[in-house]
Formats: C-alpha cells, structure tokens, sequence
C-alpha cells in the first residue's frame, strides 16, 4: 500500500475530474469455484485499488464531488468469521490507513443512494465486468444488468483512464519490481525446456517463483510447444527434441502491478537454421521497435514499422513477395502477424481493458476492422509516463494457411508453396516491457535472454 497522501490525491483528482455528483467505485467480492466456501483467489478491482488501496473482498466506495467526502463502506466480520479467518482489521480501520475517515454498512450505502435517486443527484459508476457487480446495480440503482454497460458513466470513465494512463514513480517502482520477478520465472522455464519436460512441470515451477515472491501470476500462464495458439492455456504436452517452447508469464506484485513477458527456447537448446531464421526476423523487429519509442510517436507507426521488418524478412525467405508498402496496406502479414504490437500495462496486464480499448489505447480514435489490426491494442501517441509491452510475433497457424489459400487471399504477397513447408512450424515471440521517459524509453526490469546466444546459453546452465 503507498501512503494515505498518494490515495487522497487520487480521489480529489478524481472529483474535480467529475465534477458534480456522486461517484460509487465498487469493489469485488469472493467468487467460488464450485461452492461458496471454496473460492478463486481473491483479486481486488483495480480501479478501487487504484483509489482505496485496500484488497480486502465486500466493500465500496463513494466520493462526493460536491462536498468533497470519501465515505468506504463494507460489512465488518464477526467473530465466527474469525474462528476460520483469525482476527480481521474493522473497515473504519483499515479505512484510515488511506485517508477515509468517514465509514458505513452496506445498508447505509443503499440508503444513500436512494437518497441521491430522489434528490435527482447523478451516480456515476464504471462499466460492471462481474456479474454480482451488475446484480447490485441492478438492487441499489434498479439498472438492468445488460444496460449496465451502456449506463456507466463517460466522465468517470476518461476520468479514471486520465489518470491511470500515466505511471508515477511510486508505480514505477513496483512494476519493475513485478518485472524483475518475471525475468527470473523466464529464465527458469528456458532452463527447465528439455526433452521430456512437460509443459505443466514448467508451468508449476513459473508459478512458484510468482507466489514465492510474496505475490501472485499476472494471468493465466502460457507455457506450450504449440506457439502458434496465441492464447494457449492448455499444458498437457510433453517436451521433444526439435520443439519450439513458449512461455507468456508474468508476475503481480502484492500491490497488483503486474509484469508481462514472452520468451520462446528451442527444447534442445540450438535453434535450427530455419527455427534461426524467423526467429532472427522477429527479434529484429522487435528491436526496431524498441528503437523508435519516444514521446509523441503514434504507437500504431511503430506497429507498422515492425510489420515492415517482418514483411521484408519473410520476402528474403520466399514467404512472401511484391511490394512492401502494398503488402502492407493490405494486411499480408496478418497471416503471420495477426495480432497487435503491444498494450498499456500496469495495475492490469492489459491495463484498464474494462473501461474500453478505444479510450485507453485510442485515446477516442476509432479502431480499424481490418483483420490483424483490428487487434491492436494501442495506437495512441505514446506520452511520459505511458507503460505497454512490445511483442511482436511470427505464427504459422494452419487453419489460417488454408482458408487463406483456398481463395488466395493476398496471393500478390504470400508464396502460399513455401507456406505450406511452415505449417508444422509452430510460433515464437519475445515480449518485453517499456516505459516512456521524457527524453525516450526505459525497459522496466533486468534484461530477460532474448538474443540467439543468450536464450542458448541460458538453457545450457540447466
């Protein structure tokens, strides 16, 4: 928790934001797995967090715009909580530790805001991602669950994002600190990425180093031969010569931030000559990438800047041909680049993602519906203060291949004959994570292995 002062400043940040009426920050409650008292771990909205501080299931909160009062409110534990939880703090103790002095009930909460309803005061509130969330709205303000969404208020929306947006150096600290942790996970699953290894023994030995440290996983761990998924959670297959491993892991810090990196490793610890091409091709890019981050570059140039190495390398191999420029416009290299470049990261891997792409990565700029860069997650000009992932990647997904190839698609670019030999190939990328400086960027945590000779010698020491 950082100190009371940085969470006053927030919330009076907030307000004036605002302007007028109540703002109701929610947070989330204990979610079971298959029965009330078996829960998921428990994780905080990051929002309130932002805001409170406080990770602590059951509360919420309120700001007044108009009188300035910040009142939490949450239902204090009794003593048979206690006999299976030990002693708890009280809300209007753990209250004061963020500079709320003013605390009540759940029940005095909904007695409020049905003063507000009759005073005619507006309450805004942020989009509902959980559906107990959107259940009470639905009790305390009588909004339909699925309107819920279109109801949330825009001020507060831009006003959260407005701040979230730009790291201060408190969470600067904590995010390198999230990182760190996460180079360390990396360098072990490169070690560990040996014939015979199975994806889950690796995945069990990453989470650990992100528990050990006091914290938590910043997602759903991605630890696979198959890198050609992009999001492949599955973890049942075992290591073998000739493989390709990658792993998408990071660690959250006991505060929530979150670190967010990829690494891929050849499982007998040398890449092939082919594996070595089009893994070169990608680190290339994302170096070239890493080279242009400044203040004020639109990060969508810096997508297309990377799309244009890899256009050209693949060109060098006969995956592709024609024009660079034309391909590019085109979106050729969606075949082998389907995703984006990178997104804002912070209290969430995919920071703020609740309150719309189109405002956090957008800054209001409507989104292109052109496959592969309709998922680009950023493309606003980069600012001081910004912090995102670079990762660009190289996928050969045969599903892909053949729709592509049944009708041509882009067949003036892609030599759909020396495709066919990638199919069983697989994916890579290399993930990293940056922040914007005033003078350029800062990578945020110690150097993970990346380069050819690194990742090799990394996996050696195992």
């Amino acid at each position: 928790m950082f100190s009371k002062m940085i969470y006053l400043e927030r919330r009076e940040k907030l307000r004036k934001s605002v302007g007028k009426g109540l703002i109701l920050l929610l947070g989330n409650d204990e979610s079971p797995m298959n029965y009330g008292d078996n829960g998921y771990h428990f994780r905080q909205d990051s929002t309130f967090l932002y805001f409170f501080g406080l990770n602590h299931p059951f509360l919420a909160g309120m700001l007044d715009c108009e009188t300035g009062e910040d009142v939490l409110f949450g239902n204090d534990l009794t003593v048979e909580d206690f006999v299976w939880m030990g002693p708890q703090p009280t809300i209007a103790n753990q209250s004061l530790e963020v500079g709320v002095t003013k605390t009540g009930d759940i029940s005095d909460l909904i007695v409020l805001l049905g003063d507000a309803s009759t005073k005619g005061r507006v309450v805004h509130f942020l989009p509902p991602y959980r559906a107990e969330n959107r259940i009470k709205l639905f009790e305390w303000l009588k909004i339909a669950p699925d309107k819920a969404k279109g109801m949330a208020s825009f001020k507060l929306i831009m006003g959260v994002i407005n701040q979230r947006n730009y790291k201060s150096a408190d969470e600067i600290l904590e995010i390198r600190r999230a990182c760190d942790i996460s180079v360390d996970m990396h360098a072990l699953a490169i070690r560990m990425a040996k014939p015979g290894v199975t994806e889950a023994q690796i995945t069990g030995a990453v989470q650990q180093v992100a528990i050990a440290s006091g914290g938590q996983i910043s997602f759903p761990i991605i630890a696979t031969i198959n890198g050609q998924t992009l999001h492949n959670h599955y973890h049942g297959n075992v290591l073998k010569d000739g493989d390709l491993f990658l792993l998408d892991a990071g660690a959250e810090t006991e505060m929530g931030y979150a670190g967010d990196l990829s690494s891929t490793v050849p499982v007998n610890g040398t890449f092939t000559s082919r594996q070595k091409d089009i893994y070169s091709i990608c680190l290339d890019s994302h170096n070239r990438a890493i080279s242009l981050l400044k203040p004020g570059i639109p990060f969508k140039e810096v997508y297309f800047e990377t799309a244009r190495v890899i256009i050209r390398g693949l060109k060098d191999l006969g995956l592709m041909k024609g024009n660079v420029e034309d391909a590019l416009v085109n979106g050729a290299h969606a075949l082998f680049f389907p995703c984006g470049l990178g997104h804002m990261m912070g209290l969430d891997v995919h920071d703020m993602e609740d309150l719309g792409e189109v405002h956090v990565g957008y800054s209001g700029e409507a989104k292109s519906t052109q496959f592969g860069l309709k998922s680009l997650r950023l493309a606003r000009k980069l600012e001081p203060g910004f912090v995102f992932t670079i990762e660009p990647g190289i996928y050969f997904i045969p599903e892909l291949i053949e729709q592509w190839k049944k009708t041509n698609h882009n067949g003036d670019y892609i030599n759909y004959e020396s495709v066919e030999t990638y199919k069983a190939f697989g994916g890579l990328r290399n993930e990293e994570d940056f922040l914007v400086t005033e003078s350029g960027y800062e990578l945020l945590g110690k150097p993970k292995p990346k380069s050819i000779a690194e990742v090799e010698a990394e996996w050696a020491k195992g």
